[in-house]
């Protein structure tokens, strides 16, 4: 049975922009670009009268921004994945694109190949934020006072698998790199987010990072 292409819409007021984008997935059998908008607001109409797995979005849009767009796909549509292809790479933009919580962030003068290791990870339920941009967001962190409370509710296994989880390691591979089941990784999973008050892998990634749990 043929697996069903990823339902994509592209959102920049540049169509040369989406044209670009299209262009680079045209003969990838796996997405389908359904749509394309020129603002947020256009975009929210599509999303309204369409079914749209992954939307790629740039930041800087008239009439309303990017991360506008973000909130509002999330509290609305939260089953939809957000892969922000943005030339942004201050600190603010960034903070602000991951407290949204967007699955995924890389900067337009990098390649092809990041763009679709980006729309690899977010189909398959995973995140992507480009080195740089985990960069910068950790060296905002770093700056900021430490946290030692708040991860002593974790166990030193719970570490461990969050460290994996932030790594895009599936539940699959960690328990076969722990030696543990599945069904046991999953479990830690739930324990994780109840403790850290996370809803996502990007509530997760936000935690480690403020956390000092990854380096």
């Amino acid at each position: 049975m043929e697996t069903e292409k990823q339902k994509i819409l592209i959102v920049d007021d540049h169509q040369m922009f989406i044209d670009g984008i299209k262009s680079l997935l045209r003969n990838q059998n796996v997405y389908n670009i359904i749509a394309e908008a020129l603002d947020g607001k256009s975009a929210l109409d599509v999303i309204e009268n369409n079914k749209i797995d992954i939307v790629i979005s740039d930041i800087n849009m008239p009439n309303m921004s990017g991360i506008e767009l973000i909130k509002i796909i999330k509290s609305k549509y939260p089953e939809i994945k957000v892969i922000i292809v943005s030339m942004h790479n201050d600190r603010t933009i960034i903070s602000e694109i991951m407290m949204a919580e967007a699955e995924g962030y890389i900067l337009k003068n990098t390649g092809k190949k990041e763009l679709f290791d980006a729309l690899y990870n977010v189909s398959n339920h995973g995140t992507y934020y480009c080195n740089e941009v985990l960069s910068i967001m950790m060296d905002t962190v770093k700056k900021e006072k430490k946290s030692e409370k708040a991860i002593k509710n974790l166990t030193e296994r719970e570490i461990e698998i969050l460290n994996l989880i932030v790594q895009e390691f599936s539940s699959e591979q960690i328990a076969e790199k722990l030696f543990i089941s599945k069904r046991t990784v999953d479990t830690h999973r739930i324990n994780i987010l109840n403790k850290t008050n996370s809803k996502t892998v990007v509530g997760l990634i936000k935690y480690a990072i403020a956390n000092h749990i990854i380096e």
